[in-house]
C-alpha cells in the first residue's frame, strides 16, 4: 500500500517514503507545509502507545484480580512477557513496512488482499465499538465530578456523546493537535497513577496482601483465570505501527515507541496493582468499587481521593479516545488507497483521514444512543466483548506474516543475524495472540466470526470494483 510521503529520498533521512512496493500504488505528498499537520516524534508516538493501552480499566483492575490473591501478579508478569514479544514483532515489521496501516500492511504484504482486508475490517470494528464503550464508561466518573450528569439517562447520553466528539474535533483539527492532546492527557493521567504506583510503596503494608492463592484452583488455573481478566489490558500495542505514516523516521521510531510504550504501560500496571494490594486490606479490596480511591485515602487520609481518581479516569479515557479515534481512521485509509475500502476513506486533510474520523465517530455515537434508548440489557456489553476477539485478528495475522517472512527466507525482510531470535519472538507473539483469542470466550469468538464474515461481502464488492477499474484502465491500450 502507499500512504503519505515526503520527497523521495531514503527512509533513513528522517522522512519516510510510503511507496508500498507490495501494494504497487502511488505515493502521496504529506502536507509538511501545513501548520496543522505535523509528524509525530518518538515521545509523541510513545505517548500514543501508552495512552491507548491504558484507558479507564486500570482504575478497577486491582479489585478485579484481588479475589484470586497475589498470584495475579504472576499473571501480570506472564502477560507482560507476551505483550513485549508482540511489541518487538511489530517493531521488526515496521522496520521493513513503515507505512500507515500497521497490521493491515503486514498481512497484505504476506498473504494478499483478502488477509489484508480482514485485518483492516476487524481492526476498524474494534476501534469504533471500543470508542463507544470508553465514552459510556467515562460517564460514571463524570458523575462523580458533576453529579447532575448521572441524574437522567439523557444527561448521561449527552455527556457520553460530548466525550466522543471532543477528541474527534481535535483529530479533525490536524495531527499537530492530536499529538498535543495525547501528550497532555498522558502526563495528566499518569501523575495520579504514578503517585499511587511509586508513592504508595512508601506506605506499603505486607499484612494487607492477603493469601498468595485465594481460590481453590491450582496455581496454573489461578494464573489462567486471572489472565482472562487481564488479557485485554494490553490492547493498543499496535498504535504506533498503525499510524506509522504520521511518525518521523518510522522504520526507526515505530519499533522504539512500541516497545517503550508497552514497557511503560506494563510498569504502571504492575506497580500500581502491587501498591494498591499493599495499601488496601485484602478483604476490603475484593469488594472495592474504586480501589485507587481507597489507596489514596489510605495514604493521606480524608476522602479527596475520589475526586482525584475521577479526574484521572476522565483524562485517561479522553486521551485514549483521542488516540483510538486517529487509529480508527488510519487503517481504513490505508485499505482505501489499495481499493479495498470505499475511496472516500482516502480523503486526508491536515494529515488526518477526515472521512474515517467522521464515519467512526458517527457510528460510535449511534451505538451510544442505542445503548441509552434501546433498554436491552447486555446487548452493548456483548458487542464490546466481541471487539476483544476482533482486536486479536490483526495480531494473529501480523505475527503469522512475520513467521512467513522468516520461514520463506525473504532476504529483504529478514535480518539473518537475528533469525533465531526473531523466530522465537514471533512464535511467542503468535502464542500470546492465540491466548487472547481463547480468553475472549466461546460466545465472543462465535459472534466475532459473524462480524468478520459480514466483511466478506464488503470485500467482494470492493474487489470487483477494483478489477473493473483496472480493466477499464488497460482497455484503451488493448
Amino acid at each position: 500500500m502507499t500512504s503519505t510521503t515526503a520527497p523521495p529520498p531514503t527512509q533513513s533521512s528522517g522522512t519516510e517514503t510510503e511507496a508500498g512496493t507490495e501494494a504497487g500504488t502511488a505515493s502521496e505528498p504529506h502536507p509538511q507545509g501545513s501548520p496543522h499537520a505535523r509528524r509525530f516524534g518518538l515521545p509523541v508516538a510513545t505517548c500514543l502507545v501508552m495512552g491507548n493501552i491504558i484507558g479507564g480499566g486500570i482504575f478497577l483492575l486491582p479489585a478485579s484480580v484481588a479475589p484470586f490473591g497475589t498470584v495475579s501478579l504472576v499473571a501480570f508478569g506472564v502477560l507482560t512477557l507476551g505483550a513485549v514479544a508482540l511489541a518487538l514483532v511489530f517493531g521488526r515489521l515496521a522496520e521493513r513496512h513503515p507505512q500507515t496501516g500497521g497490521p493491515y500492511v503486514y498481512a497484505r504484504a504476506a498473504f494478499g488482499d483478502f488477509a489484508g482486508f480482514l485485518a483492516a475490517w476487524s481492526y476498524w470494528i474494534t476501534t469504533w465499538v471500543s470508542n463507544a464503550a470508553l465514552a459510556v464508561a467515562s460517564v460514571g466518573y463524570l458523575g462523580v465530578l458533576f453529579p447532575a450528569v448521572g441524574e437522567h439517562k439523557w444527561s448521561m447520553c449527552l455527556a457520553a456523546l460530548t466525550v466522543q466528539w471532543l477528541p474527534a474535533l481535535a483529530n479533525l483539527a490536524g495531527t499537530r493537535y492530536v499529538g498535543a492532546v495525547q501528550v497532555v492527557a498522558t502526563v495528566l493521567k499518569f501523575a495520579p497513577l504514578l503517585l499511587v504506583a511509586v508513592g504508595g510503596l512508601f506506605f506499603f503494608d505486607p499484612a494487607n496482601l492477603g493469601p498468595f492463592q485465594a481460590t481453590d484452583q491450582s496455581a496454573v488455573g489461578a494464573v489462567s483465570a486471572t489472565a482472562a481478566i487481564l488479557l485485554f489490558s494490553y490492547l493498543g500495542i499496535e498504535s504506533a505501527a498503525v499510524s506509522a505514516g504520521e511518525v518521523r523516521d518510522p522504520a526507526r521510531n515505530v519499533g522504539r515507541a512500541t516497545i517503550l510504550g508497552t514497557v511503560g504501560a506494563a510498569a504502571v500496571y504492575l506497580l500500581g496493582t502491587l501498591a494498591v494490594f499493599g495499601l488496601v486490606a485484602h478483604e476490603e479490596l475484593v469488594s472495592s468499587t474504586a480501589p485507587f480511591t481507597d489507596a489514596v485515602n489510605a495514604m493521606f487520609g480524608g476522602t479527596w481521593g475520589g475526586t482525584l481518581v475521577a479526574c484521572a479516569a476522565v483524562v485517561s479515557m479522553v486521551g485514549a479516545l483521542n488516540g483510538w479515534t486517529l487509529l480508527s481512521a488510519q487503517t481504513p485509509y490505508a485499505a482505501a488507497r489499495d481499493g479495498l475500502f470505499p475511496k472516500a476513506f482516502e480523503t486526508k486533510k491536515r494529515g488526518v483521514p477526515v472521512v474515517g474520523v467522521l464515519v467512526t465517530v458517527v457510528l460510535a455515537s449511534g451505538l451510544t444512543l442505542y445503548n441509552y434508548t434501546a433498554g436491552s440489557e447486555g446487548v452493548f456489553e456483548t458487542l464490546v466483548l466481541v471487539t476483544t476477539f476482533t482486536a486479536t485478528v490483526p495480531y494473529l495475522l501480523s505475527t503469522a506474516a512475520q513467521l512467513y517472512f522468516l520461514a520463506s527466507g525473504q532476504s529483504e525482510r529478514v535480518h539473518r543475524g537475528r533469525l533465531v531470535r526473531d523466530c522465537v519472538l514471533a512464535c511467542l507473539a503468535f502464542a500470546f495472540s492465540m491466548w487472547l483469542v481463547a480468553g475472549s470466550g466461546y460466545a465472543a469468538v462465535y459472534q466475532g466470526v459473524l462480524f468478520l464474515f459480514a466483511g466478506v461481502l464488503v470485500y467482494a464488492v470492493m474487489s470487483a470494483r477494483s478489477v473493473r477499474r483496472r480493466r477499464a484502465a488497460v482497455s484503451p491500450a488493448g
